[in-house]
């Protein structure tokens, strides 16, 4: 899964690809490299980011979608989208999968688009509001949270009609590095090994912090974490460097 960044904010790309022509080249370069899944994201939830609203991310994404589905009909689009709202724009212009970093926690009405749309849901673990999504949070045993989770909000999915979800552990999000590295050992104790998983640990500073470097400095520590969550299982990367995503993919499917 290659990330679309359409936000001038992000923390490591923004601005790079947030018109028409500059998203389309880097989808290109993306499906080039190697890349399944475009990922598009119209706003950015790293800390202390702009808050838009779900008529300025439709406003954001404009014709993107639909004009990436013309131009690259074989490739699957996900939205990056914590708004029922938004992914009901995103499913008439053309989306293939939700990828909803809030859980339903931050709209009521997600679950209930999800299952009316049919789409594949990305369900993320995160704290339960926007305001508190980045806090630290203590867990007596992070794995063990993070099941309990994952069963209630998939038993609520299942229960709608919502079928198809992919778990993410939600990297970056109110964890402690500790916790992060206890996840990445422990990958393969998540979800009961009933969902895919997706893992999302591209440029995340639980990475490069205590290394004392900058989130584009770190493939070569990101990569070995990549080699391992895919030998416990891990079924997509959600990465901004599709060219190294790939080659420990292929490195792992020797």
């Amino acid at each position: 899964m290659g990330i679309l960044n359409l936000t001038p904010d992000s923390f490591s790309d923004g601005g790079k690809f947030n018109n028409e022509k500059s998203a389309l080249v880097q989808t290109e370069k993306m499906l080039k490299d190697g890349a399944e899944i475009i990922d598009i994201g119209p706003q950015s939830t790293r800390p202390n980011a702009e808050f838009l609203s779900a008529e300025e991310e439709i406003k954001r994404i404009g014709n993107m979608i639909s004009l990436i589905k013309k131009e690259f009909p074989e490739s699957l689009i996900s939205l990056d989208t914590f708004y029922a709202e938004t992914v009901k724009f995103g499913f008439n212009e053309g989306i293939d999968l939700i990828n909803d970093i809030s859980g339903g926690n931050f709209d009521d009405k997600m679950f209930d688009t999800a299952a009316e749309t049919k789409l594949p849901y990305i369900l993320m673990h995160v704290n339960p509001s926007y305001e508190t999504m980045h806090d630290k949070m203590k867990f007596a045993d992070i794995t063990v949270s993070m099941n309990q989770y994952f069963s209630k909000k998939t038993n609520e999915l299942l229960e709608k009609g919502v079928n198809d979800i992919i778990l993410d552990p939600g990297f970056g999000f109110g964890k402690t590095v500790e916790d992060q590295m206890k996840m990445i050992d422990e990958v393969k104790f998540l979800g009961f090994g009933k969902f895919p998983l997706l893992i999302g640990i591209s440029r995340k500073s639980f990475i490069y912090k205590p290394l004392g470097k900058s989130p584009l400095d770190v493939n070569e520590e990101t990569q070995k974490l990549h080699l391992k969550v895919l030998q416990q299982g891990a079924k997509i990367l959600r990465v901004h460097d599709v060219v190294e995503g790939k080659k420990t993919v292929d490195e792992f499917l020797k």
